[in-house]
């Protein structure tokens, strides 16, 4: 701050109104959260807080929705699935004639049926009580699922058509039962019979139905587990731009007689119903971040009100000395704003690592938008503008000689 003295022979009244140089006003501005560090931290910590939330909200968010888009990308949006539409929470039946009357439906790439056989299960042996199943079933295939499903073997190699009797493990029924590789010769008991382990499949993210069963040949489900020929379940692999296309008319191929009874659905919906619930719930935690950002800024703003009413000789002695109100409120509020600026940084440092550690627990590809960051920079200044306005027109109309009364 500068005060400059009339001249000799100068009228008062034309005396320079003093003046606050902008590189006075960082240091000044600073002043008081340099003399008291902890009241500085603690009101900060609330901005700091608030901008983590919004930052790794947006953070986690967004790259736990660019992975879930790229698996989606992977495993295609053109998968489809016919099963009875009457089932009740378990696989019915579908017309024997269900399976060659899709393949000859048009933009159809491939198409593997499939059965659940019904009072069939698989054990680790013969010494197992029925009924212990551990949500395991035993499934009829054929070589086209793992071509239509687009999967992958862990471990070993899938069944062919004249199989008999050897099964292919989904992955979690592989771990339930024990098994983690086929070299040695491993068997299981299905349906009465010892079959022998040639496989184990990778999860199947669209068919976890896969996942829980063992899989054996049609032949062998016939000859060995009174399978009757009729279908449960199949999948089909539509041309992209023509899935929806064929999902209107599958329940009419499937079953003519009467397509009501039938149901089509595509698996990836799931996942893209997904989406949907992490945009929701990334909505509501923001809000609750903005809570936090309005707590912090409320603590800034009542930190300030007291650090006027501790200062007031300081307060005065400068407006006795020359200090314009201008000065004074310019002082106030640059303290404010440093307090939520730092804040902001701090929070964006902590949100930053918190995206950065989940995304890596995850596999995930760390993506942070980058309106998160400097979006988080803008809302911390703003807030603390808000918040030191008031105290920062208190200082400046308080009277000096009230202020200095009070020393």
């Amino acid at each position: 701050m500068k005060t400059d003295e009339a001249s000799p022979g100068q009228p008062a009244h034309e005396v320079p109104r003093s003046t606050l140089r902008a590189a006075d006003l960082l240091p000044t501005g600073s002043l008081g959260l340099r003399s008291r560090k902890v009241r500085a931290v603690l009101s900060g910590l609330g901005i700091a807080i608030g901008i983590a939330s919004i930052v790794s909200v947006l953070g986690v968010t967004s790259s736990s929705q660019s992975a879930l888009l790229d698996q989606i990308d992977q495993l295609g949006t053109n998968l489809l699935t016919v099963a009875n539409g009457n089932s009740n929470g378990a696989e019915q039946i579908l017309p024997t004639t269900a399976t060659p009357m899709v393949r000859q439906l048009p933009h159809v790439l491939s198409v593997a049926p499939t059965a659940k056989l019904p009072g069939v299960n698989v054990y680790r042996n013969d010494h197992v009580a029925a009924g212990r199943t551990g949500g395991r079933s035993v499934r009829a295939a054929d070589a086209t699922l793992l071509t239509t499903l687009d999967g992958a073997l862990l471990a070993g190699r899938f069944i062919n058509d004249d199989d008999v009797p050897v099964t292919v493990l989904g992955y979690s029924a592989a771990s339930t039962l024990g098994i983690t590789d086929v070299s040695g010769n491993d068997r299981v008991w299905v349906g009465g019979h010892w079959y022998n382990v040639v496989g184990i499949l990778k999860p199947f993210v669209l068919a976890p139905e896969i996942d829980q069963a063992a899989i054996v040949s049609f032949d062998s489900a016939a000859h060995l587990l009174g399978y009757n020929g009729h279908p449960s379940r199949i999948y089909v692999r539509a041309q992209t731009e023509y899935t929806a296309d064929v999902a209107r008319v599958l329940a009419g191929a499937a079953n003519p007689e009467d397509p009501s009874r039938t149901s089509v659905s595509r698996p990836s919906d799931a996942l893209t119903a997904q989406l949907k619930v992490k945009q929701s719930g990334a909505g509501l935690i923001l809000g609750l971040g903005a809570i936090a950002l309005l707590v912090g800024a409320i603590g800034i703003a009542n930190v300030m009100v007291i650090a006027v009413l501790e200062r007031r000789t300081e307060i005065g002695l400068r407006r006795a000395l020359g200090a314009s109100r201008g000065h004074v409120a310019a002082q106030f509020l640059t303290e404010s704003l440093i307090l939520a600026t730092l804040g902001g940084i701090a929070g964006i440092v902590i949100g930053i690592g918190v995206t950065v550690g989940m995304a890596m627990s995850r596999g995930w590809a760390t993506l942070i938008p980058p309106e998160a960051l400097y979006g988080g920079i803008l809302v911390s200044v703003a807030a603390g503008a808000i918040a030191g306005l008031y105290p920062a027109v208190r200082a400046a109309h308080l009277p000096p000689t009230d202020a200095l009364r009070t020393a």
